[in-house]
């Protein structure tokens, strides 16, 4: 992204330091295309750049004039540079995508919440192709068809394949074993290849009607269909043309509802951008064969003075880092240096790739729906963001913080009985949950008294922030929560913040949430230190939001601990015994039928299967009568 002017009075003597920090680097720096990368003192990526020239660039940045006031704040907080040469100018602009993607630089457009897509594999390495969901690179020999924006179209799009073609969906080790057929087959979802009641002939036919259905071609698929349910209905077979109908209904409610009205539109991403108020909003709609697969809309960091063509250019650099790149990508704005990132994307498609901006007709239509959703996704942000300024203001209020609180951390523990003990941790802030901070304990102190409620909370606290102060002192860069939030009452809360004092960070609040008399949602109350036990309003917007807080992290950890319980029911006794491998484990399960079997099992008995000595006969025996 190239950067406008800044007015020399934006320069100061932290400025004017780095700039001679900078002039220096341009001295040494090549004349050709690359990407340089401009770090602060803590080691934290602030910047990453592209030129034709490194050293013409980073000159620039040297002379004070040249900048916007945004820049000048960049270049005075800049200590180190990093600089990386290039063929060309495109893979200079391919690997400053990639580095932006990577270290999130705070100067930079940054493209948030980058989840991968799932696709739709029809695989090609078996003699029966399975089709799947897929996500990640395509490693397997098959045909990939997708993007589709979300889990619940990539679903609605299998079932309806296995409908309509009764393609298998199974493991090949399922498709290995099958005797007769599945339940699939029952409900008429799958062919069942696995036993032959199918040839792989007209299997392999099936598969291709199905690719050719993802292609777009569902109208040729469908008369096909329909010509061999008349031939089927004139030959009086009435079974086979009804089960062609439910093929022909599958194929055709789909295709309405996906269908589009730009018949040119054959495959092609369709980008809008809307920015209001220093926020952006990006939404993304994925057209294939004819066909919506759906969209997402993304809110990408930015500044006020970035221009959309800037914000467009660099939202679509990282947004195809990781994806693979149609035809024909539609846009409301022009982006800037457009030549150069259709180079780009040609070359890392290997084919000739688009960036148009239509004026008239059905790709216009296109683009202004998504425009559209992209203008009401972003009030709708900002509206919900206003609203949890005003409910975080009354969090500050109620709990007698300084400042609105960034980050909130939620803290409960889940057990039964003691057993399959973990706590878990919520993070909350001004945008929502970040689920990528979620983080789980298992809990596995030795002195712990079962159902221990004090100790697992003083457990998970001093692992918590034993980490945090560790981070600290080796100089990473560390977020401190603003306020933590526990899930109990003033037993709870005396042992968070004895761990708190311990560790020399007494200065961050807890609060204790007790539930109310019988446990009733609206009656908590709340434990702080220095003050008297309180409740808050009933109709209190703080309120439902430290209970939807308090649920949050109840599901999180209630989750975890179904998770362990059932990877310690699955384990077998016999993993414990030393010396019984999976081969002397398959061997007296064979034998023996189960785990209890062995255990019953006398020292004469155990001898007599192979691989087990007198030895190990006692051990095991031994092992299940222990005290």
């Amino acid at each position: 992204m190239t950067e406008a002017p800044i007015p020399e009075t934006a320069s100061d003597a932290g400025a004017l330091k780095a700039a001679d920090l900078i002039r220096d680097e341009a001295r040494r720096a090549p004349d050709k295309p690359g990407v340089y990368r401009m770090y602060g003192e803590d080691g934290t990526c602030l910047y990453v750049g592209k030129a034709r020239s490194i050293k013409k660039r980073i000159l620039q940045y040297a002379q004070g004039r040249f900048h916007t006031q945004r820049i000048g704040l960049m270049v005075s907080l800049t200590r180190s540079m990093e600089l990386v040469v290039t063929a060309s100018e495109t893979e200079a602009l391919l690997l400053e995508s990639n580095f932006i993607k990577k270290l999130k630089p705070r100067f930079n457009v940054v493209l948030r919440d980058d989840k991968s897509f799932a696709e739709l594999m029809i695989r090609r390495d078996h003699r029966a192709p399975q089709v799947r969901k897929h996500r990640g690179a395509h490693a397997t020999p098959g045909d990939y068809f997708g993007p589709f924006a979300s889990t619940w179209a990539v679903n609605r799009t299998l079932t309806t394949l296995q409908k309509a073609f009764l393609l298998r969906s199974c493991s090949d080790s399922v498709y290995e074993t099958r005797t007769r057929p599945c339940m699939l087959h029952q409900i008429k979802r799958c062919s069942a290849p696995c036993t032959g009641l199918i040839s792989l002939e007209d299997y392999g036919d099936l598969v291709e009607e199905a690719s050719l259905f993802l292609r777009g071609k569902s109208r040729a698929v469908i008369g096909r269909l329909s010509a061999e349910m008349s031939a089927a209905a004139e030959a009086m077979d009435y079974e086979q043309a009804a089960r062609v109908r439910d093929r022909i209904r599958a194929l055709s409610a789909i295709s309405m509802e996906n269908s589009v009205s730009a018949d040119s539109v054959a495959e092609a991403d369709v980008f809008a951008l809307f920015s209001e108020g220093g926020q952006a909003c990006v939404q993304v709609f994925f057209y294939r064969g004819g066909q919506n697969w759906g969209g997402r809309a993304y809110f990408p960091r930015v500044d006020r003075s970035d221009t959309d063509p800037e914000i467009l250019a660099a939202f679509l650099g990282q947004f195809y880092e990781d994806k693979p790149i149609p035809r024909l990508v539609l846009s409301n704005v022009r982006p800037h240096e457009l030549e150069l990132l259709e180079e780009a994307f040609s070359m890392k498609a290997g084919r000739k790739v688009e960036i148009a901006n239509p004026r008239r007709g059905d790709k216009l239509n296109l683009v202004d729906h998504a425009l559209t959703n992209a203008r009401e996704a972003l009030g709708r942000k900002m509206a919900e963001g206003s609203a949890q300024g005003k409910i975080l203001d009354e969090v500050c209020e109620a709990f007698g913080l300084d400042s609105r609180p960034e980050r909130i951390e939620i803290y409960d523990n889940a057990h039964i009985q003691g057993t399959n003990a973990v706590g878990g941790m919520v993070v909350a802030g001004p945008e929502g949950f970040q689920k990528s901070q979620y983080r789980k304990f298992n809990i596995r102190g030795e002195d712990l008294t079962p159902g221990d409620d004090y100790g697992m909370m003083r457990e998970v606290m001093r692992r918590r922030f034993s980490r945090l102060v560790k981070d600290e002192d080796a100089g990473e860069e560390v977020v401190r929560p603003d306020l933590l939030l526990i899930d109990g009452g003033a037993g709870q809360l005396a042992e968070v913040l004895a761990v708190l004092a311990d560790l020399g960070l007494d200065d961050i609040v807890a609060v204790g949430v007790a539930k109310g008399p019988d446990r009733d949602a609206g009656m908590e109350h709340f434990f702080m230190l220095g003050r008297r036990p309180f409740m808050l309003p009933l109709k209190s917007p703080a309120l439902y939001y430290i209970q939807r807080l308090r649920d949050e992290a109840h599901r999180f950890a209630n989750g975890a601990h179904r998770t362990r319980r059932s990877m310690d029911i699955k384990k077998n006794p016999l993993d414990e015994i030393e010396g019984v491998g999976p081969g002397r484990k398959k061997a007296l399960l064979h034998a023996f039928g189960s785990a209890k079997g062995v255990g019953r099992a006398s020292v004469a008995d155990l001898v007599k299967v192979e691989g087990v000595s007198q030895p190990m006969a006692e051990r095991i025996h031994a092992f299940f009568r222990k005290a």
